[in-house]
């Protein structure tokens, strides 16, 4: 983790932070941030928006029409780039520290979590800039050598995509590779094999917000079975694995999660998600229940958690106080990673740590409105993840991480490790 670098000289004082407005990838105005240091060296990062939020997420400042930024820049062009300047950039938790206390809320909204984490990233990209250092070894250190299992989104439905699935993303996971290029290779062949499979039922073809498929596909089955008969057409079907992001809190309502013509009682989910878990190569499963159902959380992991990674994203939203009180109640196994839940990056980095110390498994995670901007992919080499979301290998907003993923596995050289399996519960003790 980044901590103050004081004590070995000053990395370099900040001189500037100019904000503006980019557009994500729905076409919605979101912030942009570049904070220049006395030598010259500079950093850039844009935040991304999601569609399926969490009740318990750090504000986005959004104008009065719903959509606009304005408020936010301005809150980083004057209140913000006053309060940062003179800053040292290598002191990354004193110059988030400034942020929070500068911000003064519980949940970022009085400056927008937006305009915070525009800043604390590129804060950190200029650091790390003037420390000649690719951000993930800026991060990370010297022990940041392990690239994530993708976990690509190749079917979209519920808030991610206009079908009739309830449910949100269907992953295929090339778990089997030995590389993480091999990895990407094998997703790129399934998800254009898929392609082919629908477009010979005469279903659509184009797609949803992170780069799947939105068929209109009756049912989870239907499209779980059309991404593994996907997987066997390119040969790769023993190499992949399948993940799930029902976003139950999305279906959950009047005491029953009703979807796909279901209408299933709590106690009975955890027979759902298993028989999927019987019936199908599934390894990982994400908020399969809604975000403040605790005792029925608690459950579902003493019944599936030992054959399942069940993923906190609106359960935990990258929170430390909703972490730690999942450790202590033995909620779930493993948490998504999204910097704009929480919105700077010692926090987040804060959040990574409670859940490895905790035995908890860690996926670093894009949002449906993305950017070209690609600090995930150094973010999960950086804290060795083991795992990251960020869509199909379609679309540049999601293909940029991916590219960026496969350079770093090139330049680590043998130094790089792809752990596959091991990644996940259901495998970790069986091959």
């Amino acid at each position: 983790m980044v901590r103050s670098r004081q004590g070995d000289g000053a990395i370099g004082r900040i001189v500037r932070v100019h904000g503006r407005q980019i557009f994500d990838s729905r076409g919605n105005p979101t912030v942009e941030v570049d904070v220049e240091l006395e030598s010259g060296a500079g950093g850039r990062a844009a935040v991304p928006s999601g569609a399926s939020t969490g009740r318990f997420e750090a504000v986005e400042l959004r104008d009065p029409d719903g959509r606009g930024v304005t408020h936010a820049l301005a809150n980083v062009n004057g209140e913000i780039a006053d309060a940062l300047r003179g800053l040292d950039a290598g002191d990354q938790e004193a110059l988030d520290r400034r942020l929070i206390e500068l911000d003064g809320t519980p949940n970022k909204g009085r400056l927008g979590a937006n305009a915070i984490l525009g800043c604390s990233l590129a804060g950190a990209k200029a650091a790390a800039a003037e420390a000649g250092k690719p951000l993930y070894a800026w991060i990370g250190g010297g022990e940041a050598h392990v690239l994530p299992v993708p976990l690509m989104n190749v079917v979209n439905g519920g808030a991610h995509a206009q079908n009739a699935l309830d449910l949100q993303e269907f992953m295929v996971v090339p778990a089997g590779a030995e590389t993480f290029a091999e990895a990407v290779r094998i997703g790129a062949a399934v998800f254009h094999a898929l392609k082919a499979l629908l477009h010979e039922r005469g279903l659509a073809t184009g797609v949803g917000d992170e780069g799947g498929f939105a068929p209109d596909l009756g049912s989870s089955e239907e499209a779980i079975d059309a991404v593994l008969e996907a997987a066997e057409r390119a040969g790769e079907r023993e190499h992949v694995a399948l993940a799930l992001d029902p976003a139950a809190s999305e279906v959950w309502r009047d005491g029953a999660y009703r979807f796909e013509g279901r209408v299933l009682p709590p106690g009975e989910m955890a027979g759902f998600w298993g028989e999927l878990a019987d019936r199908y190569p599934l390894v990982s499963v994400e908020d399969p229940l809604a975000e403040d159902e605790w005792s029925d959380w608690r459950m579902l992991t003493d019944q599936l958690g030992d054959r399942l990674q069940l993923v906190g994203d609106d359960l935990f939203v990258t929170s430390l106080q909703r972490l730690r009180r999942g450790v202590e109640e033995g909620v779930a196994n493993a948490i998504l990673i999204k910097v704009n839940q929480i919105g700077t990056l010692t926090e987040t980095l804060e959040a990574v740590e409670l859940a490895r110390a905790s035995g908890y498994g860690v996926v670093i995670s894009h949002r449906s409105g993305e950017t070209e901007d690609t600090t995930i992919a150094d973010l999960a080499v950086a804290t060795g993840a083991g795992q990251i979301k960020t869509g199909a290998p379609s679309r540049t907003d999601r293909v940029a991480k991916y590219n960026q993923l496969l350079r770093i596995e090139e330049e680590l050289g043998p130094r790089a490790t792809y752990p596959g399996w091991e990644a996940f519960p259901r495998f970790r003790h069986s091959r």
